[in-house]
């Protein structure tokens, strides 16, 4: 563990620069400064213990461009990528001063190549933010997460101003924050924003990286999303804390740009290979990522790595929490994954990072991959299963019914305790969107270049009887009420809630499913597109789930009163308000159903009715009555004291009133 104390990146001192790079297997190394020019200065540096190359430079200020040059055996299949053509930038940098571009001189092999470093960026040294204490947590477990692309959802607003449309800065718009609290949004998700090369396929394609899963240094933002490096996430988070509203950033810590054997050489690749990615007993790479390498989390260089990242954007950019791409990859060893492997030990045990929003998406494409409900109590977890679950029940799948209620209920069938750890959510960045799933039986992806081969073929979606666009009335008109509904289901399921931007409008790519290289009008968000009467439908289950305190918890709903109550936590009915029994449950084609929310503060109190139906018909709903009380839509507005018509393929939120 001794790498994890050694001085590593670049720190201004007091008559000048102070820096340390990490590369075990170099015979030498040179630290490459540049001027306003571009003319190239290099500077070598000392060996010394434990693998660690430093240097310490009088005279360099606060801005000075510099990359890394490494010497040393040059046998990829030993995995060893050492030539002094290829510049590479600093994996500790906090800031670079341009775009990854990819070229195909970037990975060509020793000798073969020209050098590369007026293809690529350089690390610019920059003052620490000076920050020694972590921003307060607000956000919550049970509340809204709202995952957004800075670029796509901004690019085509008409009120930011030109200048910063496409980049962080546009966030802290009040028509941006005006959005958000119109949602109720507790936590905005940002899609990678840590500098990123497009795949090496993409460029001959025409296509670029949209999504910016494909990073090269872990902690410099893209310039193209931040010009005014980790400044302008510090500006964005804020602003949004002010309305309170948390920033959650989406990391990838499970591979690099740097690919395959045959992908460039830019940085861990350059310097540290070994080290950095998990490699198997033939010393070929691990790809339990699908990108070509996987990083080593469990070497103390890359868990070094990973920390100063998560602190630096805590500290110096004022975020409150991590959604972690691939997180499985975060507690692989070579024999498996642990929910206690060294590296989420490490981020637990971290003072600045102990209690921070931490997410998982639970999974990676290796063996023993899928570790939905496995992480450590501190980790809430993107719940696939309850995508599944909603979409196959909403479809009209079979024997869905029970699923579904323990899905709304807080998956017990995956997370143990008395809470859930669940994000719920049924559509992301990675999938069909909302109106998409509603419209498509099948992907679309042909634009990608692959031959629809690409994304997922198991969406359990449906079209409504076109597949595609149409301008069939009823059908736009059933699509709408489809995406209402998975909508109002979303909203009143126990846990944490993710919406993806522009799900609450209809926003469509076309059934593109991995619109991940699609940097255009595909994936760029149309404000001026939106469907208002979805929009207001969203914005209305946003003010219900906040006025009524039935929903928001993470508790389990259990079917048991809570001490001192008269009622049960959760009562789920047949539509004629008779307790579900078990061969209504089993029942095949059972769509219809009832949730019963108590208070969960006032033992009498008000409480709040789900009216689910599926069905192609209306369906007639009872709802236990008390005296005094009677029941409200809190949608449509009607009131009753006991029977509503619920419309085909509905839900209803209704609210009990004194």
């Amino acid at each position: 563990m001794t790498v994890l104390k050694s001085p590593l990146g670049a720190r201004l001192t007091d008559d000048g620069a102070s820096f340390g790079v990490y590369a075990p297997d170099a015979t030498a190394l040179w630290l490459c400064l540049f001027d306003a020019k571009g003319a190239e200065t290099r500077v070598p540096m000392h060996g010394g213990r434990h693998g660690i190359w430093s240097a310490n430079v009088k005279g360099v200020v606060d801005g000075q461009r510099y990359g890394l040059r490494a010497d040393g055996p040059y046998a990829p299949a030993l995995g060893h990528f050492f030539d002094p053509d290829k510049l590479l930038v600093d994996p500790f940098a906090t800031r670079i001063d341009r775009q990854f571009e990819y070229h195909e001189a970037l990975g060509a092999h020793r000798g073969a190549g020209p050098d590369t470093a007026p293809i690529m960026p350089r690390a610019v040294l920059e003052k620490p933010a000076g920050n020694t204490a972590a921003p307060t947590r607000r956000f919550k477990p049970g509340g809204l997460v709202y995952e957004l692309n800075a670029r796509a959802f901004t690019i085509r607003h008409v009120d930011v101003p030109p200048a910063e449309r496409g980049t962080l800065r546009a966030l802290a718009h009040p028509a941006i924050i005006e959005h958000f609290g119109k949602l109720g949004v507790d936590a905005v998700e940002l899609m990678p924003i840590a500098a990123w090369i497009d795949e090496r396929h993409l460029p001959p394609l025409g296509l670029s990286n949209a999504w910016g899963y494909n990073p090269v240094t872990l902690m410099a933002p893209d310039p193209r999303l931040a010009p005014g490096g980790i400044g302008d996430l510090a500006f964005v988070t804020r602003r949004l804390r002010s309305q309170g509203i948390a920033v959650i950033l989406d990391l990838v810590f499970n591979h690099t740009g740097e690919s395959d054997l045959h992908g460039p050489v830019l940085s861990l690749r350059g310097l540290a290979n070994n080290a950095s990615y998990r490699h198997d007993e033939h010393h070929r790479l691990v790809n339990d990522t699908g990108t070509g390498n996987t990083l080593d989390c469990q070497h103390p260089f890359v868990i070094r790595l990973v920390i100063d990242a998560l602190r630096h954007f805590v500290l110096a950019g004022g975020v409150e929490g991590f959604r972690f791409d691939l997180a499985t990859v975060l507690g692989r060893s070579r024999i498996g994954f642990h929910r206690n492997a060294a590296l989420l030990h490490a981020i637990l045990a971290d003072p600045v990072l102990a209690g921070r929003v931490l997410v998982a998406e639970p999974w990676d494409i290796g063996p023993g991959g899928y570790q939905l409900g496995h992480f450590p109590d501190a980790f809430i977890e993107w719940n696939d299963r309850y995508r599944d679950t909603v979409r196959k029940f909403w479809r009209g799948d079979a024997h869905m019914l029970g699923a579904l209620a323990t899905a709304l209920a807080g998956s017990s069938d995956v997370f143990s305790g008395t809470c859930t750890r669940s994000v719920n959510f049924i559509a992301a960045h990675d999938g069909f969107t909302l109106a998409d799933l509603v419209s498509h039986k099948r992907k679309h992806n042909a634009t990608n270049g692959e031959d629809n081969r690409d994304g997922h073929d198991d969406n359990h979606s449906w079209n409504n009887g076109v597949e595609g666009a149409t301008h069939d009335p009823a059908i736009i008109a059933a699509r709408k009420r489809d995406i209402a509904s998975l909508l109002s289901l979303l909203f009143v399921s126990r846990g944490t809630i993710m919406l993806t931007a522009g799900d609450e409008f209809g926003r469509t790519q076309q059934g593109n499913n991995n619109a991940y290289c699609q940097d255009n009008e595909l994936t760029w968000v149309d404000w001026t597109a939106r469907d208002a009467e979805l929009e207001e439908h969203a914005a209305t289950l946003a003010r219900i789930r906040r006025q009524w305190p039935h929903l928001g918890h993470i508790e389990f709903l259990t079917g048991d009163c809570r001490p001192g109550h008269s009622h049960r936590d959760v009562s789920w009915l047949a539509p004629d308000a008779s307790a579900m029994t078990p061969s209504g449950w089993e029942d095949a084609d059972a769509g219809a159903l009832a949730m019963v929310l108590a208070h969960p503060d006032a033992p009498d109190g008000p409480r709040l009715a789900v009216l689910v139906n599926r069905h192609d018909r209306e369906i007639a709903f009872t709802l236990p009555g008390r005296a005094g009380y009677f029941w409200r839509d809190l949608i449509g507005g009607t009131k009753h004291a006991s029977g509503f018509d619920c419309p085909a393929r509905t839900v209803m939120l209704i609210g009990e009133e004194g």
